[in-house]
C-alpha cells in the first residue's frame, strides 16, 4: 500500500515510517509531495499533512494517532515512544522529555544534510530501532520515588548536631 505525506521529513515523518513498516504494514510503499498538495486527490494513505487520514489530533503528533488506530497502545514501550516524539515534533510549552531535545536536533541534522527523503528514511530507521530498544529497557525499570529522602531529625538534634560539630 501506498502511504504518502510531505517531502522534508522530520521528526514525524521519520517516525511513522518506522512504525508503519514495523508494526502496521511491511510492504509499505512511501510517497514525497510537494507541502500543499491536497490529500483528497492522493491515491494511498496520508499522514502529517493538512487534512491527512492520520494527522496531529487533540494534542497528539501524528504517530501518536497511529498507535491509537492501529490499537498499538497495550506496547508500553511503543507509548513512550510516541510521547518523545511527540515532544520532539511539537515541543509542549511547559514539559519536555530529555530524549526529546536530542531525537529533534539528530532529525533536524538528517533534514538538513539529507535531501532525498528516501534515503532519510533509510538512515533513521536504526535511529529509532535504537530508541525503542532503549524505551522498552526504560519501562521496564521499576519507577523511582520521587527524588531523595530528606534526614528526619527533628530540629532539636539539628541544633545538637550543628553545636557538636562546632566543638
Amino acid at each position: 500500500m501506498k502511504w504518502i505525506t510531505r517531502r522534508s521529513a522530520h521528526v514525524d515523518r521519520t517516525a511513522c515510517p518506522w512504525l508503519i513498516t514495523k508494526f502496521i504494514d511491511p510492504a509499505a510503499e512511501f510517497v514525497f509531495v510537494a507541502p500543499d498538495a491536497d490529500p483528497a486527490t492522493l491515491d494511498g494513505h496520508t499522514f502529517d499533512m493538512r487534512g491527512a487520514e492520520y494527522a496531529h489530533e487533540g494534542g497528539k503528533c501524528t504517530f501518536q494517532v497511529m498507535l491509537e488506530r492501529h490499537d498499538l497502545c497495550a506496547d508500553a514501550a511503543l507509548v513512550e515512544l510516541g510521547r518523545i516524539i511527540g515532544d520532539a515534533d511539537v515541543p509542549p510549552s511547559r514539559t519536555r522529555r530529555h530524549e526529546s531535545a536530542g531525537l529533534d536536533a539528530i532529525m533536524r541534522g538528517f533534514q538538513l544534510s539529507v535531501p532525498d527523503d528516501r534515503t532519510k528514511l533509510r538512515l533513521t530507521a536504526p535511529v529509532y530501532d535504537a530508541l525503542y530498544a532503549y524505551c522498552q529497557a526504560k519501562v521496564a525499570l521499576p519507577r523511582a520515588p520521587g527524588g531523595a529522602p530528606r534526614p528526619k531529625l527533628h530540629y532539636a538534634q539539628r541544633v545538637t548536631s550543628h553545636l557538636e560539630d562546632e566543638e
